[in-house]
């Protein structure tokens, strides 16, 4: 699908706030609000927008650590690895890699001792990893959300 510049608008309106309602979309770009829905209707049908999130701080809700791992996967485990990741509860995210890891995860945990637990109960009793590397998170100083539109 091609977007033009009024799908981008409203995309960078939506990624701000996705709560914002189609008649305020459509006073900041100018349009009307049958407009809008019509070209967000088009745009999830497209899969330009996948969905609506609420943004969750981990710490409001109990987990006072996050961490980074790399992970380094046995050739020909990969499949029955990432399988058996996305089944961690602390796990939340799963990217594949290049570079010294093969995958990295984004990790959540109440505090260093369950970190401590995840780490070599849930994914180091795994077999098909040869190696990890868990970087604890200090903070985070800007996070987008989504890509640039």
């Amino acid at each position: 699908m091609e977007l033009d510049e009024t799908d981008r608008a409203i995309l960078r309106i939506l990624q701000e706030d996705a709560r914002t309602p189609f008649s305020e979309v459509a006073r900041r770009i100018d349009m009307s609000s049958a407009t809008v829905h019509d070209r967000v209707n088009r745009m999830e049908e497209a899969g330009v927008i996948e969905g609506y999130h609420a943004a969750v701080d981990p710490k409001a809700v109990g987990y006072g650590v996050s961490a980074f791992v790399g992970l380094r996967v046995e050739q020909g485990r990969e499949e029955d690895a990432l399988e058996r990741l996305r089944e961690i509860g602390g796990v939340r995210e799963i990217h594949l890699t290049t570079g010294e890891w093969d995958v990295m995860l984004k990790v959540v945990a109440t505090d260093t001792d369950s970190l401590r637990e995840l780490m070599f109960e849930s994914v180091g009793e795994m077999d098909g990893f040869s190696r990890s590397q868990t970087m604890i998170i200090l903070g985070t100083d800007y996070e987008a959300n989504g890509p640039p539109v």
